[in-house]
């Protein structure tokens, strides 16, 4: 049986959005409203990035993992999006949307387009990332990563 029975083609390879994704491979130093560390790594092939977690906001301590790629269901083409979801450490699932422009990195909460979402600048050597949770009703958070 051929692997195009189960979805896979051998000959695909990672979207250029994720290959974009590039940019934020390695370990940050988050600061602002939360802190802590976030690591970011492929998986073998490309094709999904994996977030490892470690924050304290409010007095509240965040673990989690997070899975970044293109959906692909078996026998389907990838999603145009790149999905996320993230697994904290208490049993919570949290879905995004990601999307980088130029040096500008868009992460959606739920839905892309959604009232809820982070926008944040790469600095022009990619050492930092700057920006705001933005959050319906006016609520959000400044957080800046710094390459570690």
């Amino acid at each position: 049986m051929s692997n195009d029975a189960f979805g896979s083609d051998q000959s695909t390879k990672p979207s250029d959005a994720m290959a974009a994704l590039d940019r934020l491979v390695g370990s940050w130093t988050v600061s602002g409203e939360a802190q802590g560390t976030v690591r970011y790594d492929w998986m073998p092939g490309r094709f999904f990035l994996l977030q490892h977690v470690e924050l304290t906001q409010y007095g509240q301590q965040t673990t989690g993992l997070e899975v970044i790629g293109h959906l692909r269901p078996f026998g389907e083409p990838p999603s145009h999006e790149i999905n996320s979801r993230f697994y904290d450490s208490t049993g919570n699932t949290l879905d995004y949307v990601y999307e980088l422009i130029g040096n500008t990195l868009t992460i959606w909460a739920g839905a892309k387009g959604g009232p809820a979402y982070y926008r944040g600048e790469f600095s022009g050597d990619d050492q930092t990332i700057s920006g705001d949770w933005v959050y319906p009703g006016g609520g959000g958070y400044g957080s800046t990563m710094t390459r570690a």
